[in-house]
């Protein structure tokens, strides 16, 4: 099925390094990629609209803090950043990382994914292997993305192969990245998927699985995420029993872990933060409904883990109604902004709902994340410290999680709730400071 113009079907496998990249959207998705295609010796080319970002990594310099981007900040160097669609005619390979968030109705948001699509439309090479990445729902491939390209004229198979690999990353982690994580792949025809899998055997030092169909992979990554995002609401309604029942829930599900199969512990919290788990069961009910189906379950696991944050909130108000406080003009600190420990990552932040909630409580509010300076209202930790009567610990940065409780006492802070429950909730209640956990009084 392939074109004959195709450098795919000409060129040996000796030939890659002559072979060209463009990753459409530069994000926590595209850069790390990037970064990994130019590492393997691709010529990488990274498209962002963004004109400050394709600036700074121009400049060797990375437009958000990532380990494994700092680790191997040598390749920015290696890929030519631009904002001009017009590279998109170089391209052998070009994958698409752009977001794709939902509304406040929660219903997926494609233009982002829609107008990238149209730019390679608009700047198409012959034989181009058009890999999705972002995360949707299934079916946008064969029902949105290849209508806008054979609407165009172009003829999947011979004018260029799409497929679809679900991004899997996990920012922070300093085990799991995009060079050693397996990943599914799926595409519209035979030839495409072949090209595919020996594209993404060049960059991946990991299994891969290939899938039935497009729509089959698109599936995997929501599925994934609602699993995470079910259990996660298990526990959150657990931890808010087990509040009225006075059992510690983190100690229960410790235990309960102990069992060596047939159980997977997951933790409660604050909330749930970061572009996958909040945002991928939306599409699978969105979908689902569209075809004549409820996901009662997910919708039921969204609204649990969508009240969180105020119920955090309401913990602190209880903590505070204890020692006679009032919540209005209070100063409660908000330790941590980010949604997931040791990156400066704000999407779908649970501190984001959490301020929104002290704000309606007429709550003083002091803002500190050692990772997004630009929010906060501190400079530091220790003036943190000095100026808050109460905390909210909402992000388990690692210089939150190692702070003495006695620095808590020495500055004079009333009241905790850990939002995590990573604090020495013991230590912190012998100084005679309140504290409530998620779950753990």
């Amino acid at each position: 099925m392939a074109n004959e113009k195709s450098t795919f079907a000409q060129a040996p496998a000796d030939k890659k390094k002559l072979e060209s990249v463009v990753i459409i959207g530069l994000g926590y998705v595209g850069l790390p990629l990037a970064m990994r295609c130019a590492e393997k010796d691709y010529e990488t080319f990274g498209l962002d609209l963004d004109k400050k970002k394709v600036d700074l990594i121009k400049k060797g310099q990375s437009p958000f803090k990532e380990e494994f981007i700092e680790e191997r900040k040598h390749l920015l160097k290696k890929i030519t950043a631009t904002t001009d669609p017009a590279i998109l005619k170089k391209a052998d390979i070009v994958v698409v990382c752009v977001p794709t968030p939902v509304d406040e109705k929660f219903f997926p948001i494609l233009t982002p994914l829609t107008s990238a699509t149209e730019m390679i439309v608009k700047n198409h090479k012959i034989g181009q292997l058009i890999m999705i990445e972002s995360t949707i729902n299934p079916g946008i491939c064969d029902d949105v993305i290849a209508p806008i390209l054979t609407q165009a004229g172009l003829k999947e198979g011979k004018d260029f192969f799409l497929g679809h690999c679900p991004e899997r990353i996990n920012p922070g982690d300093k085990k799991w990245n995009v060079t050693n994580i397996p990943r599914v792949l799926g595409a519209s025809s035979p030839a495409g998927l072949a090209i595919a899998k020996n594209f993404y055997e060049t960059i991946i030092d990991a299994p891969i699985k290939l899938m039935g169909s497009i729509k089959e992979a698109e599936a995997c990554k929501v599925v994934e995420n609602s699993f995470r995002d079910i259990n996660i609401a298990f526990v959150n309604e657990l931890a808010k029993s087990f509040d009225k029942l006075e059992i510690d829930v983190k100690n229960v599900i410790d235990g309960a872990a102990t069992k060596p199969f047939a159980f997977m512990a997951h933790y409660p919290g604050r909330g749930v933060g970061g572009h996958c788990i909040p945002v991928d069961p939306y599409y699978l009910i969105e979908k689902a409904k569209a075809s004549g189906f409820d996901h009662k379950f997910l919708r039921v696991a969204r609204e649990i883990n969508n009240s969180m944050p105020a119920y955090t909130v309401e913990s602190m108000q209880d903590l505070l109604n204890d020692i006679k406080l009032p919540m209005k003009d209070t100063a409660i600190g908000v330790m941590g902004l980010s949604y997931k420990a040791d990156v400066d990552d704000l999407r779908e932040s649970p501190a984001i709902k959490i301020i929104l909630e002290l704000k309606k409580k007429k709550a003083k509010i002091i803002r500190y994340d050692p990772f997004i300076s630009s929010m906060s209202d501190v400079p530091n930790l220790t003036t943190f410290l000095k100026k808050c009567t109460a905390i909210i610990l909402v992000t388990n940065h690692s210089e939150f999680a190692a702070l003495d409780p006695k620095e808590f006492k020495k500055n004079g802070v009333k009241a905790i709730v850990d939002g995590m429950n990573c604090l020495d909730k013991n230590k912190i209640k012998k100084l005679g400071i309140k504290y409530s956990g998620i779950g753990r009084k």
